[in-house]
C-alpha cells in the first residue's frame, strides 16, 4: 500500500517457539526422533514448538528442555534460554499493562460489597483468616529456604555388588527439582520420582546423586556399588571375537561395540530399529550389541563416544563434543 509518497510494508520477527520449529525443520526432523534424542517427550516438544509455555512443567524443566533441544538442534541452548527469558519477561509486562482496570474494579467491588453487605464481626473473622494465612504462607516459605531437599534412593543399597554390567538407580525427590546423577541431569516426575539406566565398568563405581531445589539448597547421596562382571567381560569378548571373525567371514550379523571415556555419557542405541539400550554409561564402561541390517546410534558427547564396528580400530563417533543423533552402521559402512 502506498501512501503519502510511502510504502508500507510488515515487519515480522519469528519467535522462539517459531525458531525451534524452523530449526527442526531445516534439519528434516521429526518430533519422534527428536523426543527419541533428547528423551524430552513428544508433547514436551510441541509445547515449546507452539508457545504453549502454561502447559509444560516448572521454568527450572522448560530451561533443562530448551539447553537440550538447543544441543540437539545444534545451537547455543543459553541463546534459546535468554530467548525464553525475554519473551516471558514481555507477556508479564503485557499482562500488568492490559487488566489495570479490571484490577481496580474488583479491588473497589471488593470493598464496597464488604462495607456494605459484611456484618463487622465477619470482616474481622475474614481479617484475621487472612493474616493467619499469611502466616502460614511465610512459615512454609521460610522452611523452603532453610531445609534441604527430600531425597531418597530406593534401589540400589549402598556398596551393593552386581553381576551385571549396568544399574537402574531409582529414587524419589521432590517436584520442581533439579536431579543430578554423576552431574548429569535426569529427568524428575509430576510425582518427584526418578529412575535412570547406568552401565558400570569392572570394580568399585561411586554414583553421586544431587538434588537441588530452588533455593540453592542440595541434597547429596553416594552410593558405591562394586561390578563384578569379569566373567561376563570374558564370555563378551569370546562372543564379540565370534562376531569379528564371522563379520571378516561375510556374515549377515553385525556387531557393534562402544566404550565410554571419559563419562557418564547418555548414549541411545538401536539394532534393526528396536531400542536396545538408552541411559548413562559411567567411564570405561563398555556395551556390546548384534543387528541383521543396521545399527541407530545417539550420544550427548561424541567425542567421548568410542565406536568399534565388526572389528575395526574404535573411533570416536565425532570430533563434535556435543550431542549427535541417529549416526548409521549398517553394511555399507567401510
Amino acid at each position: 500500500m502506498i501512501k503519502n509518497g510511502f510504502v508500507k510494508k510488515s515487519v515480522g520477527t519469528m519467535t522462539l517457539s517459531e525458531k525451534l520449529q524452523r530449526l527442526r525443520s531445516d534439519r528434516r526432523l521429526s518430533l519422534l526422533e527428536a523426543s527419541r534424542a533428547t528423551r524430552i517427550q513428544v508433547a514436551y516438544l510441541e509445547y515449546l514448538e507452539n508457545g504453549n509455555w502454561e502447559k509444560l512443567p516448572a521454568e527450572v524443566y522448560v530451561k533443562g528442555f530448551l539447553r537440550s533441544y538447543g544441543d540437539f538442534l545444534g545451537v547455543d541452548g543459553n541463546i534459546l534460554i535468554k530467548l525464553y527469558e525475554k519473551e516471558q519477561e514481555i507477556r508479564k509486562n503485557l499482562e500488568k499493562n492490559k487488566n489495570p482496570e479490571r484490577t481496580r474494579t474488583k479491588k473497589e467491588t471488593v470493598n464496597v460489597s464488604s462495607f456494605v453487605f459484611t456484618p463487622k464481626k465477619v470482616a474481622a473473622i475474614f481479617t484475621v483468616l487472612l493474616a493467619l494465612s499469611g502466616f502460614f504462607y511465610l512459615y512454609k516459605e521460610v522452611g523452603s529456604f532453610a531445609n534441604e531437599p527430600t531425597l531418597v534412593i530406593l534401589s540400589p543399597e549402598n556398596n551393593a555388588e552386581m553381576e551385571e554390567s549396568s544399574v537402574v538407580i531409582e529414587g524419589k525427590t521432590e517436584k520442581d527439582t533439579i536431579l543430578l546423577i554423576n552431574d548429569h541431569p535426569v529427568l524428575v516426575s509430576d510425582e518427584g520420582n526418578f529412575k535412570e539406566l547406568l552401565t558400570l565398568q569392572e570394580g568399585v563405581n561411586v554414583i553421586n546423586v544431587k538434588a537441588i531445589n530452588k533455593f540453592k539448597k542440595e541434597s547429596v547421596e553416594v552410593l558405591n556399588v562394586s561390578c563384578h562382571c569379569s566373567s561376563n567381560d570374558n564370555q563378551t569378548d569370546e562372543v564379540s571375537t565370534m562376531d569379528q571373525n564371522q563379520a571378516v567371514a561375510g556374515n549377515e550379523e553385525l556387531w557393534l561395540e562402544i566404550k565410554v571415556d571419559p563419562g557418564p555419557v547418555w548414549l541411545s542405541v538401536e539394532a534393526d530399529g528396536n531400542l536396545v539400550f538408552s541411559g548413562t554409561m559411567l567411564t570405561g564402561a563398555v556395551q556390546s550389541f548384534r543387528a541383521k541390517d543396521k545399527f541407530m546410534v545417539s550420544s550427548g558427547r561424541a567425542d567421548a563416544t568410542l565406536v568399534s564396528f565388526n572389528g575395526k580400530e574404535a573411533e570416536k563417533l565425532s570430533n563434535d563434543s556435543g550431542a549427535v543423533k541417529g549416526v548409521i552402521f549398517d553394511k555399507n559402512v567401510k
